[in-house]
């Protein structure tokens, strides 16, 4: 007799699952750790600013979930640690980690300052690093594997034109992190940890508002449905990716675009 096949619910289920989403007190981040928690995960969100992070833990809580934040730069060695140390000490396991905290600086590419771009790199591609370690350490301590998601960037995949991205630091920074992504997925594969990344493209946040402001329509044109993306569309994505229902996918740059690299 044929084992049962789980039903599509149990595949989405995130239940009991602690899940850390950096960058996680708005925009996409709270998004997504809003989905997480639809899907029944318990949550540690992580960002820079104390006020935000209150403000988004007054949000989630309202509707329900479990939420532990913390303050820090995934940039910062010891603040990776002590996210590490204080997520075990809380929930005694880490199974979903979102690496979705990133910065940009928009500058022409022949007068980009060393120092924006080393800003960008540091926390785009060193933090992402840094606490990807730290974080697979203890899942593959734990030994029953875990998920790991990046945001990337559609900026990362394909070659940007000065207008409207004028930020050679951030597409670059981007394509690092899908090939982090492709590597890591490979060599953590024996311990049943799965590696993908998000590339969206554009889509309403704070970063994004000064580009959206000045070329905002030309982006939709240039987009073959015909829009930006819209708050809700990165939800499922992080759900999927975090879930049973993406059980045998390792190692992807799934473009969330409305079809800009088709």
């Amino acid at each position: 007799m044929e084992p049962e096949l789980p039903t599509l619910s149990d595949l989405f289920s995130l239940q009991g699952q602690v899940a850390i989403v950096t960058g996680g007190s708005r925009g996409l981040g709270l998004e997504m750790a809003e989905g997480l928690g639809e899907a029944g995960a318990r949550l540690v969100i992580t960002a820079r600013r104390a006020p935000d992070l209150r403000t988004a833990q007054e949000h989630l809580e309202g509707r329900g979930f479990e939420v532990m934040t913390h303050e820090g730069s995934v940039a910062d060695p010891e603040a990776v640690q002590s996210l590490v140390g204080a997520t075990r000490a809380r929930y005694g396991r880490i199974d979903i980690l979102v690496n979705n905290a990133g910065t940009t600086w928009g500058a022409p590419t022949l007068d980009m300052p060393y120092e924006r771009w080393r800003y960008v790199m540091d926390t785009n591609v060193d933090g992402t690093f840094l606490l990807t370690q730290a974080v697979c350490r203890v899942m593959v301590e734990q030994g029953h594997g875990g998920r790991i998601i990046n945001v990337a960037s559609v900026a990362g995949m394909k070659g940007a034109t000065p207008e409207p991205l004028m930020a050679i630091g951030y597409s670059t920074s981007k394509a690092a992190i899908i090939g982090f992504t492709r590597t890591l997925a490979a060599q953590m594969a024996e311990h049943g940890i799965l590696v993908n990344a998000i590339c969206p493209g554009f889509f309403p946040t704070k970063m994004t508002r000064g580009i959206l402001a000045i070329a905002g329509a030309e982006v939709g044109l240039a987009t073959p449905l015909g829009r930006i993306g819209r708050p809700g569309e990165l939800k499922g994505v992080a759900v999927f990716l975090a879930s049973g229902a993406s059980s045998y996918i390792t190692g992807q740059a799934l473009a969330v675009d409305g079809g800009v690299t088709a």
